[in-house]
């Protein structure tokens, strides 16, 4: 049986060295004033990217290598579908590696999250992959090379899967951010550090929400096809936000 004991172990105390480097930090590009506490990769990032990579090869479209012209076309058909899930991954691998930068935590709580961010994205892949190779292969070609067929409860059943993976992943980042905001003194954050956490927060948290209202919409059958549409909203409500935290961001920088 685990213990408590055993789970201090393996997710210990934080690193000072790595926790307490504010003082030769440098700014973030993307926010400017914003120092960077995460200067060198960590052992938890470089586990992290190799848990990407292999994610990464589970969506390869197929590993065997094509014997036939027809062979090859089937395989090529599934790179629309193959991109799309490779952008959306990176962009998890990135909001990890930009926190990783911002505030350079490898303690415990840090640790413990990641794997279960992890974790969540290894589960992502494969609803992912069926997912886009289903509807946009379908799509572009007609069916050919696309998986078999599924009934309208069953793609219901597989957008709610999506919309919860969708919003677990970025619970999971959600709470890295939180668990930073937690240890604002520690990490010696000042007020615009502290302001941009909090966007960051707020951010995080609209994602969440737009996965599980999306989940939500694809359970009830009515409301299926609206599921998809919530996605398409995240553009214009993230931009918005963006505009406004800029123009509020401005006057910690008089």
């Amino acid at each position: 049986m685990i213990s408590w004991e055993s789970l201090s172990l393996c997710f210990g105390p934080a690193s000072k060295t790595h926790m307490e480097r504010g003082a030769g930090a440098i700014d973030s590009r993307e926010f400017p004033g914003f120092r960077l506490r995460g200067r060198e990769v960590s052992r938890l990032e470089s586990f992290s990217d190799a848990v990407f990579g292999f994610a990464l090869t589970l969506l390869v479209v197929s590993l065997d290598v094509p014997r036939t012209f027809s062979d090859l076309l089937n395989t090529m058909r599934g790179f629309p579908a193959f991109a799309i899930c490779f952008i959306l991954l990176a962009v998890i691998w990135n909001s990890h590696y930009k926190f990783c930068r911002r505030y350079g935590l490898d303690d415990g709580t840090a640790r413990f999250l990641t794997c279960v961010m992890l974790f969540l994205v290894l589960f992502y892949v494969y609803p992912l992959k069926f997912l886009f190779n289903f509807s946009v292969t379908g799509l572009l070609f007609s069916g050919a090379g696309q998986p078999e067929s599924i009934t309208r409860s069953q793609f219901g059943v597989l957008l709610v899967i999506y919309g919860l993976g969708f919003a677990a992943v970025y619970l999971a980042l959600t709470l890295l951010y939180l668990h930073a905001y937690r240890l604002r003194d520690t990490l010696k954050l000042n007020e615009l550090e502290r302001f941009d956490t909090r966007y960051l927060i707020f951010r995080l948290t609209i994602l969440v929400a737009f996965g599980l209202i999306a989940a939500l919409l694809a359970y009830i059958p009515v409301t299926r096809n609206l599921s998809t549409l919530v996605y398409f909203l995240l553009f214009p409500i993230l931009r918005t936000s963006r505009i406004i935290h800029r123009r509020r961001r401005a006057i910690y920088l008089r």
